[in-house]
């Protein structure tokens, strides 16, 4: 089966631009998370119409987001898989183009409502799971002082971390489970040195 490239995709503004879609986030997300899928298949996924979920994986993939999977063609059938792993951005990368920047800040919005929704989600049901899995999973926070070059340099290092991990991790290992992890690290609002 044909897998998602490892290396992430540095998003264009154009990409962005495309992406920043309730639908799209959606769509590339559900695509990353279960792999490959017809249009009908997504649509019952994410309660959606056909016409919908036809209508912008092909804007995905106008840019490169998703592809075409040969791997599952049958027939007239069009058997769709997310084109990378994941997808990196920087907010000033589109500073000169402001539909990029409100782009990626609806983006940022979008990523902390999904944690939200995804750590609530933990919350309700994490009574019964076993206790290695409710002692494993959880939110923690640190206060830093830190440089933003040095806190750049941190996120590089726990992203080293979590890819080592992934790529470490055999897709056989019995008790393994789909985690989502997120990394996220701002300066506290209205304090300055």
């Amino acid at each position: 089966m044909t897998t998602p490239e490892p290396d992430p995709v540095r998003l264009t503004s154009r990409q962005i631009r495309i992406l920043a879609h309730p639908l799209r986030v959606r769509l590339l997300g559900a695509l990353r998370e279960a792999g490959s899928a017809t249009a009908t298949r997504l649509a019952e996924l994410l309660d959606t119409n056909t016409g919908a979920t036809s209508y912008h994986l092909r804007q995905l993939a106008e840019v490169g987001l998703v592809v075409e999977d040969p791997d599952r063609a049958v027939g007239r059938q069009r058997w769709w898989r997310a084109a990378h792993e994941y997808s990196s951005w920087q907010a000033t990368a589109y500073d000169d183009d402001p539909d990029a920047r409100a782009a990626a800040e609806w983006m940022q919005g979008e990523q902390l409502r999904i944690l939200a929704e995804r750590a609530d989600g933990w919350r309700a049901v994490q009574a019964g799971y076993d206790q290695t899995w409710r002692d494993a999973a959880g939110i923690s926070d640190a206060l830093l002082r830190i440089s933003p070059q040095r806190l750049d340099a941190l996120h590089a290092e726990l992203w080293a971390v979590l890819e080592r991990y992934r790529a470490e991790t055999p897709s056989d290992e019995p008790d393994a489970l789909p985690v989502a992890y997120f990394l996220a690290a701002f300066p506290k609002v209205g304090v300055r040195r």
